[in-house]
């Protein structure tokens, strides 16, 4: 009986010691977002399966390049590499000039441009979801690369973020960037619900919603299903949206008739400034 007693006080102690924890890494991930914005940001879409730049090859997947102050930050790499090097020759876009990398998920249509990239310039670092096969990350690593495993929401520099991994069967991060207009949003291919992610953003930064843009994973989704979602995204004040990749058309349409002005067509060849 004693045995139970101190085997029940133990397994309490360790709760309340997860719990405080927990507060603790949350205060923590507020705290570092505080006061630290972004600015002159250009965003160009190098890889997507929607036309915007004739000149582009379109393909399915997706990757887009964050032009910051002082950092080149390229948000996955397409679904291949030949596609994503004609795609940056074409926009005069230099590989070596690449600081960071951020990938999504595991799938291959946001993964499989990063051997070229890494073949031609290995000088980054690669923030990818903690749940990649370390087989991936060594490969990363081979090539000369840095690997950081992201986990929880993750300061990348400043005024820069990841989600942190979300989702259950598939693990999945986005990228936040927080801006004096407010906040943008860069989603690979919003597994764990485009909703979800929107509203994780705006939990850990405290900060208004600017733009969201990216894979929405909206395809197959209703037309009640896509106004729920269009509605909740009014619910949180999304100020701009710009749906592309694998969001579907019937998407597009929809977003595009209720935000009117303050949709942005989203293909590869894309440039939005901020």
């Amino acid at each position: 009986m004693k045995r139970i007693v101190i085997l029940l006080g133990l397994i309490i102690l360790v709760l309340l010691i997860y719990e405080y924890t927990l507060k603790d890494v949350n205060k923590e991930v507020i705290k570092m977002i505080d006061n630290e914005t972004a600015s002159n940001i250009k965003i160009t879409i190098v890889y997507d399966n929607y036309e915007f730049d004739e000149r582009l090859k379109t393909g399915w997947g997706f990757s887009c390049l964050v032009e910051l102050e002082d950092k080149k930050i390229l948000f996955d790499t397409g679904g291949d590499s030949p596609t994503l090097l004609n795609n940056m020759e074409k926009l005069k876009m230099h590989s070596r000039e690449i600081d960071i990398v951020v990938l999504s998920h595991i799938h291959g249509d946001h993964t499989g441009g990063l051997t070229g990239i890494l073949e031609k310039n290995h000088d980054f670092i690669v923030y990818s979801p903690k749940s990649f096969p370390s087989t991936f990350k060594d490969t990363v690593k081979s090539y000369g690369a840095t690997s950081v495993d992201v986990d929880d929401p993750t300061k990348i520099i400043d005024g820069v973020y990841t989600t942190g991994e979300m989702g259950t069967w598939i693990k999945e991060q986005s990228m936040i960037i927080k801006t004096d207009k407010g906040l943008v949003v860069i989603t690979g291919c919003a597994h764990p619900g485009i909703v979800n992610i929107v509203r994780k953003a705006k939990e850990i930064t405290k900060e208004d919603l600017y733009l969201v843009t990216g894979g929405f994973h909206l395809g197959s989704a209703s037309d009640a299903d896509l106004t729920q979602i269009i509605n909740a995204f009014r619910g949180l004040d999304v100020k701009k949206v710009g749906p592309c990749h694998c969001s579907g058309d019937r998407c597009r349409e929809l977003f595009e008739e209720e935000y009117k002005d303050d949709f942005i067509e989203v293909g590869v060849g894309k440039i939005i400034k901020i």
